[in-house]
C-alpha cells in the first residue's frame, strides 16, 4: 500500500499493513497465534475478559467512539469493544496482529495494523478512548510508552492502562520463573512454546491435586514456573485452564521486558502528563488506571 500525499510505501500482508517488525515482541506473536482463542469470551463462555475491561473503563462508553487499542494481541477486549459498538484501531508491534484479524477481520469498524507504540503512524490527538491492557510493562520504558499513549487521546477522551504493581520479594526471588525466564527468553518461540506445553502437561495435574493443600500447593508454587489459573477461574473447565496455563506461563516465561510499578508512581505520571480525573486502583494484573485529557 501507499501512503497517500508523502509516496511512501508500505508493506503489507494479510490485508494489514507492517509500519514495523516484531523485533522483541517475537515471542508474543507466535504466543497469540497458538493460542487465538484461548481468551475470548465466545470461546470460554464466560464474560472474564468483559468484566476486567468494563472495571478498567468505568463509566467510558465505546459505542460510537474512536478507539485506538494498543498492543491488541490475538484480540480478547477487541472482541468486546466491537461489540459495545467502538470504531476500533487494533495496532500491535508483533505478528499477534495476524491472530486478530483472522477473528476480527478489517471492516467499516475495525482496521488493524502492525506498528510501534513509540512510532505510531497516526496523527496526535485523534481518538476518544486509548486502551492498552497487559502491555506497558513489557515495553522498554513504561514512563515513554504511556506518555505516548497519552499524546493519542483527544481533548475530553481517555487514556485506560494497566500494569504490573511492584511484586514482594519473596514472589520475586522466592521463585524459579525467573531462572527459567532468563534462559528461554532468549530461545527461539518455536522452542518456548513446546517447552510451555511439556511443563504444562508435567506439572499442572500436580498443581490441581494439591490445589485444595494450601501448605503443600504453596511449597509447589515457589517451585513449579507455572501461571495456573485453579484458584482465580475455577469456573473454567479443565481443557481451558490448561490452555490458561500454556499460555500465560509462556508469557511470563519468555517477555523481554519485565516492569513493576506503583499505584502513586502511576498516578503521578498520569498527573505530570497533565491527565484529569484520575482513577488509580490495585486491581486485575497489579494497577489498573484511567484519565482524561482536559477539554
Amino acid at each position: 500500500m501507499r501512503c497517500e500525499g508523502g509516496g511512501h510505501t508500505i508493506p503489507s500482508r494479510n490485508g494489514v499493513p507492517r509500519f514495523t517488525s516484531s523485533g522483541y515482541a517475537e515471542h508474543f506473536g507466535a504466543q497469540w497465534n497458538q493460542y487465538r482463542l484461548t481468551q475470548l469470551d465466545s470461546y470460554t463462555g464466560l464474560p472474564i475478559t468483559r468484566t476486567r475491561l468494563q472495571r478498567c473503563l468505568g463509566n467510558t462508553r465505546v459505542f460510537g467512539k474512536y478507539i485506538l487499542e494498543c498492543g491488541c494481541g490475538a484480540g480478547r477486549f477487541t472482541e468486546v469493544l466491537l461489540k459495545d459498538g467502538g470504531l476500533v484501531t487494533s495496532v500491535d508491534l508483533s505478528s499477534a496482529v495476524d491472530a486478530n484479524v483472522a477473528s476480527f477481520p478489517v471492516s467499516d469498524q475495525h482496521r488493524v495494523a502492525q506498528a510501534d507504540i513509540m512510532a505510531l503512524p497516526f496523527a496526535p490527538q485523534q481518538y476518544d478512548v486509548v486502551l492498552c491492557l497487559g502491555v506497558v510493562q513489557h515495553t522498554p520504558s513504561p514512563e515513554q510508552t504511556i506518555a505516548k499513549l497519552y499524546d493519542q487521546v483527544r481533548p475530553g477522551g481517555w487514556l485506560v492502562i494497566d500494569h504490573y504493581a511492584t511484586p514482594t520479594w519473596r514472589w520475586r526471588y522466592g521463585r524459579t520463573f525467573p531462572m527459567f525466564r532468563m534462559i528461554m527468553k532468549r530461545m527461539s518461540p518455536r522452542h518456548t512454546i513446546r517447552i510451555t506445553r511439556w511443563l504444562t502437561d508435567v506439572l499442572l495435574p500436580v498443581h490441581k491435586a494439591l490445589a485444595d493443600k494450601p501448605l503443600l500447593h504453596t511449597a509447589l508454587v515457589h517451585v513449579s514456573p507455572l501461571i495456573n489459573h485453579y484458584k482465580h477461574y475455577p469456573e473454567l473447565p479443565d481443557k481451558l485452564l490448561h490452555e490458561w496455563t500454556m499460555l500465560d506461563t509462556h508469557d511470563t516465561l519468555t517477555d523481554w521486558y519485565k516492569h513493576y510499578r506503583t499505584v502513586d508512581q502511576i498516578k503521578e505520571l498520569l498527573e505530570n502528563l497533565g491527565g484529569t480525573e484520575i482513577w488509580c486502583e490495585y486491581g486485575g494484573n497489579g494497577v489498573e488506571a484511567r484519565c482524561r485529557r482536559p477539554a
